[in-house]
């Protein structure tokens, strides 16, 4: 670690101890939630629906872990499948897997969002499963499309209700390779006042986050990164990337 690299690492630990920093990074949470922020920005030209925070943690997994699959449920317009494409192109530029793809699973592809995703030029690093993405039959299609993988990482980002968490979990976690992640989406709802979910099945109690603490108590081979939660602050996913250690 040279001296750089040691004055982030110093910082990310004293952001997790500076009560101030994270009671404003909440705030603004709470108020860009409220605003449909994260509805603003797109990458290559499909809309993400994400945290530009969220998308550099990303970039940095997907840089240090080099998968050759990574396994995305939830696809909506497709920008996150394209930022997924797009990462994996990058790091085959540089030497890592040639053949790396993106698998994403959707209960509800629509017909506009799969023909201009199917129009990009990334789309050959891409497949996607419509189902949903706890249907026996469609966990078994992305088991087998795993299959002879060396290094996974999945992302999920579907049905936010503590149910359809838990079970994406034991479906897809377990896919996951040792040192790799399986990063669960939209955790922050448990910090959220419920009446910002009015026309939803989730809110606090019943949500991601929950989700994966109940997860986390059965499978200590999972554990939840909490520098990168210290690193972004501002997160979509707080206490939501786990890393598969053993």
């Amino acid at each position: 670690m040279n001296d750089f690299q040691k004055e982030v690492k110093d910082r990310i630990a004293s952001n997790a101890q500076d009560e101030r920093l994270k009671s404003d990074a909440a705030a603004f949470m709470r108020s860009s939630i409220a605003s449909q922020y994260s509805y603003n920005f797109s990458w290559l030209g499909r809309p993400i629906i994400q945290y530009p925070q969220d998308m550099i943690a990303m970039q940095e997994l997907i840089w240090s872990i080099q998968p050759d699959l990574i396994i995305e449920t939830g696809i909506a317009h497709g920008g996150s499948l394209i930022f997924s494409a797009s990462m994996l192109e990058l790091n085959a530029a540089c030497g890592g897997p040639q053949d790396a793809s993106v698998l994403g699973v959707d209960i509800d592809i629509r017909p506009h969002n799969r023909q201009a995703i199917e129009a990009h030029p990334l789309y050959r690093r891409i497949e996607m499963i419509q189902g949903s993405s706890v249907a026996p039959e469609v966990v078994g299609q992305v088991r087998a499309r795993a299959t002879g993988r060396q290094r996974i990482l999945v992302c999920l980002d579907s049905n936010h209700t503590h149910e359809h968490a838990l079970a994406e979990l034991k479906a897809y976690a377990p896919l996951v390779s040792v040192g790799s992640y399986c990063v669960v989406f939209d955790t922050v709802i448990e910090h959220l006042p419920g009446e910002m979910y009015p026309d939803r099945p989730w809110g606090p109690g019943n949500n991601p986050m929950s989700a994966v603490f109940e997860f986390l108590k059965e499978h200590p081979e999972f554990e939840s990164d909490g520098q990168i939660d210290s690193q972004l602050l501002v997160s979509v996913a707080p206490r939501g990337y786990l890393r598969r250690r053993a």
